[in-house]
């Protein structure tokens, strides 16, 4: 054979492995897309094996560790790779990636700026690396002014056509709240491929962390994601988490759209169990994670100890839900703990006295790593109710106080809330903080006048003083504006009675008396205390003898009016 031949099949050899590395790496990729990280894994792991100093395969081999919530081992491979190959700015990349997780940020930065520098930031794939790293909205510590630095930063080189940079860009912007740019960004995606659905799904997520309101928008990027394409597993998994709470039915059928989706690992055997517990069913719940647990061998999905310990907890089974609780803190590594574990863990704990301070300690801890607002009110509301369910409305008033100062829209619930477990142990001019600001907020809304009233008449207990008054009457005004409002007629008609009470005992005022007992005899004509009262004022001068004894009374308020409903 001559050189000329040999040199061509030579050529022609290296030209087939490569594209069939490429095809591979490519399709290791795309399972990355589909979040399929156990079959992305299978791929980069061959690719590895055949060749150890493969950067690209390494790098997602990583990523794909790290997807399967496995830091430990993204960790270990990269570090074991750095140890000879020192000048892979991918794999500076890529430690970075895990020392954002494991809340190592100065070290993160250092190794990111030395693979932008080895690259001389140059190379998209380490910019959008760096970018994913600090940008993606799940990673509590990566920085998103730095990702979108990077991420822009790539986008500006030479034949730069990558809808993924794009994307990722993005969610930084997501990160940033920066709605407007997210979905410029996601469109500038699109624009380079319009079946990314991942850009047309990320969008939604814009729009659904806007709140109320906004359901039309997102659902309709969500319904265009899986139109677009039917295969993308996370928009299922979104969908799931979004009815969970509110629709069981809807919930299953999207996890059985994500699971036929998805790759069959722990994770799906855990979300199994969480249906289960969604559809009530706890102890079934109880024994499907018992069954993932045990087909895992010595390293179940971790989860799967929170699910148990939930269901066991609705089961009044608290000895073994504390047990659970704490198997999976245990094994659970500290920066994958979220506030809402340790606040479900306090609330169970108050069960068991003299953990007290322990719940305060955990709830605590729970705020402080939470930096949603909504979220940090959910935990203390958690901790505030299971103080209700022991009768102790003191700590109650205490933790639902705190809900106002940190929640930003505070509603007329929580002012209730908060005011009226002041009210029920008599702490007045707490309660009156409370339902001052309640009719600051909500001034045509009858209550927090009425529960003023009723705080006055508790400490001018005779009326002497009319403190009352004022809040009373401004009950009257909006009762008879409108007596069909809900709890209306009942406020209305002690405020009736205090009056008559107020005016004939205190004032002296027979005939303003009588004209408040004629407004409560209207009002419900088969009361007997306001026929009575009727009677006697109507018979009686005030200032002639009588007996005390059947002397109408200034009335003492319901001390349990319902709570108010959150739209008015």
């Amino acid at each position: 054979m001559s050189k000329l031949k040999s040199g061509i099949l030579f050529l022609a050899v290296v030209l087939f492995a490569n594209t069939l590395s490429a095809q591979s790496l490519d399709d290791g990729k795309k399972f990355m897309y589909y979040e399929r990280f156990k079959s992305a894994k299978d791929v980069f792991q061959k690719l590895v094996t055949a060749n150890p100093n493969d950067e690209e395969a390494i790098y997602w081999l990583g990523q794909s560790e790290i997807g399967l919530e496995d830091v430990a081992g993204a960790k270990a491979l990269y570090q074991q790779k750095l140890s000879t190959m020192t000048n892979s700015a991918l794999l500076y990349a890529g430690i970075g990636h895990v020392e954002l997780l494991e809340g190592k940020t100065a070290e993160a930065r250092q190794h990111f700026e030395m693979a932008v520098s080895l690259s001389k930031g140059q190379s998209i794939p380490v910019l959008n690396a760096i970018g994913f790293a600090n940008g993606n909205p799940d990673s509590k510590n990566g920085d998103a002014n730095y990702a979108v630095e990077k991420l822009k930063q790539a986008t500006q080189i030479k034949k730069f056509k990558d809808p993924e940079v794009l994307a990722n860009l993005g969610d930084a912007y997501r990160k940033l709240t920066d709605g407007g740019n997210a979905i410029q960004s996601y469109n500038a995606a699109l624009a380079i491929d319009p079946n990314y659905a991942r850009a047309i799904y990320r969008s939604g997520r814009v729009y659904q962390t806007q709140g109320v309101g906004q359901e039309p928008l997102y659902m309709d990027y969500y319904n265009k994601a899986i139109a677009k394409d039917p295969k993308y597993a996370p928009v299922y998994n979104t969908l799931y988490a979004y009815y969970y709470e509110t629709n069981v039915g809807k919930a299953a059928e999207y996890l059985e759209k994500y699971l036929a989706n998805s790759d069959d690992d722990p994770k799906a055997c855990s979300y199994r169990a969480s249906i289960l517990y969604a559809q009530a069913l706890f102890a079934d719940a109880v024994k499907k994670a018992d069954e993932c647990i045990a087909a895992e061998g010595a390293n179940p999905y971790v989860n799967l100890y929170k699910i148990k310990s939930f269901a066991y907890n609705r089961l009044k089974d608290s000895v073994n839900a504390k047990a659970s609780f704490e198997e999976y803190f245990r094994r659970q590594e500290p920066n994958k703990i979220e506030g809402g574990d340790y606040s479900a863990y306090a609330a169970l704990l108050l069960k068991f006295p003299g953990n007290e301070a322990k719940v305060a300690e955990l709830v605590e801890k729970a705020v402080a790593l939470d930096t949603v607002d909504a979220n940090k009110a959910a935990y203390m509301k958690t901790l505030a109710q299971a103080y209700e369910a022991q009768k102790n409305p003191a700590e109650a008033a205490k933790w639902y106080g705190r809900i106002i100062s940190v929640k930003k829209n505070y509603s007329n619930v929580d002012l209730f809330n908060a005011g009226y477990n002041y009210y029920s142990i008599n702490q007045y001019d707490s309660a009156n903080r409370y339902f001052k600001l309640y009719t600051e907020k909500y001034p045509a809304d009858i209550l927090g006048y009425y529960m003023l009233g009723n705080a006055a008449a508790a400490v001018d207990s005779t009326g002497a003083e009319g403190l009352a008054v004022p809040y009373y009457t401004k009950v009257v005004e909006l009762g008879e504006a409108d007596p069909t409002k809900p709890n209306a007629k009942t406020r209305l008609m002690n405020a009736y009675k205090f009056f008559y009470g107020y005016y004939y005992n205190a004032k002296k005022d027979q005939a303003t008396a009588l004209t408040y007992v004629n407004k409560a005899a209207e009002l419900d004509p088969a009361d007997q205390q306001v026929a009575s009262a009727k009677k006697f004022i109507g018979e009686n001068d005030p200032n002639a003898p009588r007996k005390p004894a059947t002397t109408p009374k200034t009335p003492t308020p319901p001390t349990t009016p319902k709570k108010p409903a959150t739209g008015r």
